[in-house]
């Protein structure tokens, strides 16, 4: 019986070992992504090299090829994460509407949006996607070809006739291009602010001017000026001046798991031996503002307990929002 309970205590602690190196290489990963956003956009694609990206993510080389083949296959990964993002906001948008118009404006709404609150990966998808290698250029392809039959589903509901077989082509190119043209400019004004004018662009070939101009006088939606890119990319430790470490990982989620749990349950649960360690990261923990101690402490007659901050609790969720996009993505890839 006990070699059983000793059994399945390892089989567990095998487990949990391998869900935290897990969340750190795709925190490592998350990071790197991060950094190819900011370097293309400071860059162009086609200028960005692999010490741009080791450097300004303060991974190793040996790191970056650990999880990407070469220079190509970050920029793809970038890609796909940009897409990702972007379609988790217009995708549910477009799927709440009914009919054809409704639906395309509640996506270009999201999209625009998504845009505005995410500048850097936003030039990623539009801008930068035809000069990341071939990879990426197809996988261009293949989206703009969806988009170009959704939109090409109009000329049926407004029974348009004599449309060129190349209009929704065409409308795709120049919505486009026109979102292309003011996310590279150097003060640009809200991207919401074009949703009548571009929703006027896509009903035109299909519903005619008088449909064209009844978008045009539609209330323009609010602008929020709120960024989220901090939330769901990059090092969430950094901001806390902190490096991040499979041990400070461990760490923060056995206080997770176990609030209020003293310094040895913590390095149980995290498989750390040496007491003396643990007392080190989560002393780096305190100072950083991610844990606290609410218990009496050793010194005072009792064990300490640990529990997380708010700014801890944030960081343990975007920890596990990390692992769970990604798991997510390769469920999506299979």
């Amino acid at each position: 019986m006990a070699g059983r309970r000793a059994l399945r205590s390892a089989r567990a602690a095998q487990a949990y070992n391998g869900a935290v190196r897990e969340q750190l290489s795709e925190l490592q990963r998350a990071r790197m992504l991060a950094a190819m956003f900011d370097v293309v956009a400071e860059k162009g694609a086609a200028n960005v090299t692999v010490a741009h990206v080791v450097e300004r993510s303060g991974v190793s080389r040996r790191t970056f090829y650990e999880n990407f083949e070469d220079r190509e296959d970050c920029l793809l990964a970038s890609f796909e994460r940009a897409l990702t993002l972007a379609s988790d906001r217009v995708i549910p948008a477009f799927e709440s509407e009914k009919g054809w118009r409704d639906r395309i404006r509640a996506g270009l709404v999201a999209f625009l949006a998504f845009c505005d609150e995410q500048p850097s990966v936003a030039q990623m998808l539009v801008c930068e996607s035809q000069a990341s290698g071939p990879r990426v250029v197809q996988r261009r392809t293949e989206i703009l070809t969806r988009l170009t039959r959704i939109v090409d589903q109009g000329g049926n509901e407004g029974k348009a006739e004599n449309i060129s077989p190349l209009a929704a082509e065409g409308t795709i190119g120049g919505v486009l291009a026109v979102i292309q043209a003011r996310l590279l400019q150097a003060k640009r004004k809200p991207l919401i602010a074009l949703t009548n004018e571009l929703m006027s662009m896509i009903v035109l070939p299909c519903f005619g001017a008088p449909a064209a101009r009844r978008e045009l006088r539609r209330a323009t939606p609010a602008f929020s000026s709120e960024a989220i890119e901090r939330t769901q990319l990059g090092d969430p430790f950094k901001e806390a001046g902190m490096r991040l470490t499979y041990r400070t990982v461990r760490v923060l989620m056995a206080i997770a798991e176990h609030p209020g749990a003293s310094n040895r349950l913590i390095a149980d649960t995290a498989e750390i031996t040496d007491q003396g360690q643990i007392s080190k990261l989560l002393g780096r923990l305190h100072r950083a503002g991610m844990v606290t101690n609410t218990g009496l402490g050793a010194g005072k007659g009792a064990p300490n307990a640990w529990t997380l901050t708010p700014s801890g609790r944030q960081v343990a969720d975007s920890i596990r929002m990390h692992t769970e996009g990604s798991q997510n993505h390769g469920a999506h890839e299979r």
